[in-house]
C-alpha cells in the first residue's frame, strides 16, 4: 500500500521525488524573504530554521489531509474484499514519513552546503552546523510518527461518516501554521512585551501544543544556538525544555493508543455507510 501511494503521487511525473521537495523549498524562499527583510534582519541561518520547523510541520499536515480520505477512497474495495482497514491510514502516514526523512537528508546536505560556502569571519566565525544533539533526531521523528499517526486513525475514521471532518482539517491546519514558531521563533513568545499576567500563561499554553513543542525541539535540537534578533535586539535564545517535549511525548502515545482504539471500533461500519 505504501509502494502504490508513492507511485499515484509521482505517476507520469517527470521530476518523481523533487515535487516532494520543490514545493516546500519555493515556501521557504518566500518565507526567508519576508523573514530577512522585514521580520529578523541580520539573524543568521534563517532560512535553515525555518526549514526546521516547516518540513515535519509540512510532514504533520499531509498525513492528516491524505488519511482523512484514505477510507472513502477505498470504500469499493472494502465493499467487495476484506483487508484490514488500519492499512490505509497506515499507509497514507507511512508514504509521507519517508518523504520527511528524504527531506531532512536534503536538508543535511543544504547545512553542509551553506557551511562550505560561507567561510565565516573573525568577528563572526562560522560554526559546524551538525551538534551532538542531532543524536535525538530519530526521538522527534518517532513521536512525530505517533502523533501524526494517532490523529490519522480518528479523522480517517470519523471523515468516512463525517465528511465535514476534512474541511475542520484544513482550517485547524491553517490556524495552527500561525500558533506553531515556523516564521517566527519561540524567543519571540518569550521576550513579547504581552501584559505580564498573560505573557506566562500564553507562552506556557503555546508549548504545551505537542505540534508548536516538536516544531521548537527540532530547530533547538538540530541547528546550533545563535544569538536571536527580537525587536532589533540581540537577544540569547532560550534554553531547550525538555519538559514540554515529555509531555509532547506523552501526549503522542495516548492519542495513538486511543486513535487506534476509536479506529477498530468504528472500522467495522465502514462497509454500512451509503
Amino acid at each position: 500500500m505504501v509502494q502504490r501511494e508513492l507511485r499515484i503521487r509521482y505517476k507520469n511525473s517527470v521530476l518523481g521525488f523533487l515535487w516532494s521537495m520543490l514545493n516546500p523549498l519555493i515556501t521557504v524562499m518566500v518565507m526567508t524573504f519576508m523573514f530577512v527583510n522585514f521580520l529578523h534582519k541580520d539573524t543568521p541561518s534563517a532560512s535553515a530554521y525555518i526549514l526546521a520547523a516547516y518540513l515535519p510541520f509540512t510532514f504533520f499536515q499531509m498525513c492528516l489531509m491524505d488519511s482523512s480520505q484514505s477510507i472513502l477512497a477505498a470504500l469499493p474495495l472494502l465493499k467487495k474484499v476484506y483487508l484490514p482497514r488500519e492499512i490505509l491510514p497506515m499507509a497514507s502516514v507511512i508514504s509521507n514519513f519517508i518523504h520527511l526523512l528524504m527531506a531532512f537528508a536534503m536538508f543535511f546536505v543544504y547545512l553542509l552546503l551553506v557551511f562550505i560556502i560561507h567561510p565565516g569571519s573573525a568577528s563572526a566565525p562560522r560554526e559546524w552546523p551538525f551538534q551532538a544533539t542531532t543524536l535525538f533526531l530519530p526521538l522527534l521523528l518517532l513521536i512525530n510518527l505517533m502523533l501524526s499517526l494517532g490523529l490519522s486513525f480518528y479523522i480517517s475514521a470519523l471523515n468516512t461518516f463525517y465528511e465535514d471532518v476534512k474541511y475542520i482539517v484544513m482550517v485547524v491546519m491553517y490556524l495552527m501554521f500561525f500558533m506553531c514558531p515556523i516564521i517566527y521563533f519561540e524567543e519571540d513568545v518569550a521576550y513579547s512585551h504581552l501584559n505580564v499576567a498573560w505573557h506566562g500563561l500564553l507562552y506556557n499554553a503555546m508549548n504545551l501544543n505537542p505540534i508548536f513543542a516538536l516544531c521548537n525541539a527540532y530547530r533547538k535540537l538540530l541547528i546550533a544556538p545563535a544569538r536571536i534578533i527580537v525587536d532589533g535586539k540581540s537577544m540569547d535564545p532560550t534554553p531547550f525544555n525538555w519538559s514540554y517535549l515529555l509531555i509532547a511525548s506523552v501526549f503522542s502515545v495516548v492519542v495513538l493508543v486511543h486513535g487506534y482504539s476509536t479506529f477498530n471500533k468504528l472500522k467495522w461500519r465502514f462497509v454500512e455507510r451509503p
